[in-house]
């Protein structure tokens, strides 16, 4: 791991800051600090506590061992990604394959649905993500939108979301707003156009609706608090990608397959 100085721990946080869209202000107060302490860091001038990194690590996104990575990037390319097969413990490991467009219209879709609720900010939405990935991949085998999520402090969160996101932004498909909910600063993202429901086929619309009508009722905490009970997150370390064929080992409730009890083939 880099022992980094002061003031690359401030680049990398301001860096950070900046690719979420966030003032120093709106930061600031999102992790119990003053503006100026923020701005002190970012200059390298004043060091950072565990607990400030855990929650910086929380609004910002990131795992401690990325964020000490010497390969860190705040912000990373996105593209349509090949997918690939990795070799861990003798296993066949399938990396799943990013489609942009997909993602896009996925999460089109899920705000248009949740456009009205107040409860859906950043953190709820990326459950809402998670949670239809890995539905969609336990039922049929195949991905998705192709997104992988790392295991966070507060939930699985999916990898290049900001990038794509802020690309939205530019596009004039989304508009990011800031918020508050009970008191605690939110980030939104109201749909500035409607999703193409040509790119989503009915099995898939099914299972996103169904992600839908059970969670995005439920706020931030109580749907970071479900996810951190899903068989993918408890099986994987901090700080690692979630494999999506972990969700063949769910159980009920979180399992929406149904499987014959000798063989776990699907009825």
């Amino acid at each position: 791991m880099l022992k980094l100085t002061q003031k690359q721990i401030g680049q990398r946080v301001m860096e950070l800051r900046k690719a979420k869209g966030l003032s120093q202000e709106e930061l600031a107060k999102s992790i119990g600090i003053s503006r100026p302490s923020l701005a002190q860091i970012e200059l390298g001038n004043r060091s950072v506590s565990v607990f400030e990194l855990m929650y910086l690590s929380h609004v910002l996104g990131f795992s401690t061992d990325e964020f000490l990575s010497p390969d860190f990037k705040a912000e990373e390319e996105i593209h349509n990604e090949t997918e690939k097969t990795e070799q861990e413990t003798g296993l066949r490991i399938s990396v799943p394959d990013l489609q942009v467009g997909k993602f896009k219209n996925v999460l089109l879709y899920i705000l248009e649905r949740c456009a009205g609720k107040p409860n859906i900010g950043e953190t709820a939405m990326n459950k809402l993500l998670y949670f239809c990935d890995f539905n969609f991949y336990e039922l049929y085998e195949e991905h998705l939108t192709g997104a992988r999520y790392k295991k966070l402090p507060f939930g699985p969160v999916p990898q290049k979301s900001d990038a794509i996101i802020n690309q939205m932004i530019d596009a004039g498909q989304l508009n990011r707003i800031k918020t508050e909910y009970h008191g605690l600063a939110q980030t939104r993202y109201i749909p500035m156009e409607k999703a193409d429901l040509m790119q989503l086929s009915a099995a898939e619309m099914t299972v996103i609706d169904n992600v839908i009508r059970q969670m995005s009722d439920w706020n931030a905490s109580k749907i970071s608090e479900y996810s951190h009970k899903d068989m993918p997150w408890l099986a994987t370390k901090d700080g690692d990608y979630i494999s999506y064929n972990l969700a063949f080992y769910r159980e009920l409730p979180y399992s929406v397959r149904v499987y014959d009890d000798e063989n776990q083939e699907l009825r």
